[in-house]
């Protein structure tokens, strides 16, 4: 009873099968059919590796919503080299809250020498060669986030040489936390003082001649410093061509949550427009002779995330390359063929040629004879 079952079952089970066998002895090789398969085991090859390769790969994916975080500080990282002595330039920022952010809550001044090392010239021009191209392919940025912490550090080398020269310039770096508002970071003649009305600088103790506000931007970011990634002033270089010149940078600054596989970290990117001009009042041309940095924060949050194709969605694919290369080859085969052998059938119709067979009563027949078994001998 049991084995009659266990037969039952197996019957059933052949009638369910979808891929039935063909006897070998049905089945006809040929050369233009190898031909075909060579061909088609090669093309899935290739796609498969390439499948593979676009799988372990990643993309960044944006996304955008309002950033609703109003009360928390910005911090603002600076590294700014500035071509006179550190006596007689102050920075300083002040927002639209009129509030002040006082230079010695968190930046340094170091008296420097502006000319850089043939090493430090190098390095300079690899960062002003990867900021143009990030200019042309935007995409490039993403190659960058996620590079996060992986990337060697954009600052400057220390100086290798053991010069004797004097200080000639003024490195101001650190970092500053202001309010989540617009401001104004700026660098100019004199120490920064603090007034009811605002702030002043004590410029009238400094010549006119010794304005030089040629400078140099080794680094400039907001929020969290992350080591790898290169924002869009990084290895800028301004040289001032007047003693009274206003550098201005408009920066638009936007939130932004990294999420990679590498870090998880809440940054800020930025873009930038300068313009410069001389300050020449009798000519129309008010203002101050200094660095200015005039930035915005975006009400707009950009979440950067980091994704991966789905192990499931490889093996669809992978699939779908090698069964539509199958079927694919396969009806061009058979197209291939056909096509052939209606040519051929031609060929060979075409090659018999009408003969002319005399008949009893002295007429002719163009039919062409009947080929028998005794006439082929």
């Amino acid at each position: 009873m049991r084995r009659l079952n266990r037969k039952k079952t197996l019957n059933l089970m052949k009638e369910l099968d979808a891929f039935p066998k063909v006897p070998e002895s049905y089945v006809e090789t040929s050369a233009s059919g190898g031909t075909v398969s060579l061909i088609a085991f090669t093309t899935i090859a290739f796609l498969t590796i390439m499948e593979f390769m676009v799988y372990r790969d990643t993309w960044m994916k944006y996304e955008y919503e309002v950033d609703k975080d109003f009360t928390s500080k910005l911090r603002i990282n600076i590294d700014i080299t500035v071509a006179m002595r550190c006596q007689y330039v102050g920075a300083d920022v002040l927002d639209l809250a009129e509030t002040m952010v006082a230079s010695a809550d968190g930046l340094i001044y170091e008296p420097v020498v502006f000319e850089l090392t043939p090493q430090q010239k190098e390095l300079q021009r690899m960062l002003q060669l990867i900021q143009s191209r990030l200019q042309e392919e935007h995409s490039l940025q993403d190659v960058i986030f996620k590079s996060a912490f992986k990337g060697a550090s954009t600052a400057l080398p220390p100086r290798e040489d053991n010069s004797l020269q004097s200080p000639d310039a003024c490195r101001i770096h650190g970092h500053l936390y202001v309010n989540k508002v617009a401001g104004n970071f700026h660098i100019t003649v004199g120490k920064a003082i603090p007034h009811p009305r605002g702030h002043a600088h004590l410029a009238a103790l400094v010549s006119h001649e010794s304005y030089n506000f040629s400078h140099r931007i080794d680094h400039l970011s907001f929020g969290e410093l992350i080591p790898g990634i290169i924002n869009p002033l990084d290895g800028t270089e301004k040289i001032a061509s007047d003693h009274n010149q206003m550098f201005q940078y408009f920066i638009t600054v936007v939130p932004t949550k990294l999420h990679t596989y590498k870090i998880s970290a809440e940054t800020h990117q930025f873009s930038v427009t300068e313009r410069e001009r001389v300050i020449n009042h009798a000519a129309g041309s008010h203002g101050v002779s200094g660095i200015f940095m005039k930035y915005d924060i975006s009400s707009l949050m950009v979440t950067v995330t980091e994704e991966h194709m789905p192990f499931w969605q490889f093996l669809v694919r992978l699939c779908g390359i090698i069964g539509g290369i199958f079927s694919t080859t396969g009806i061009l085969h058979g197209v291939g063929r056909f096509v052939a052998e209606i040519i051929f059938c031609r060929f060979r119709l075409g090659s018999y040629k009408s003969t002319s067979v005399p008949l009893p009563d002295g007429h002719t027949s163009n039919h062409l004879p009947l080929i028998t078994e005794n006439s082929t001998h």
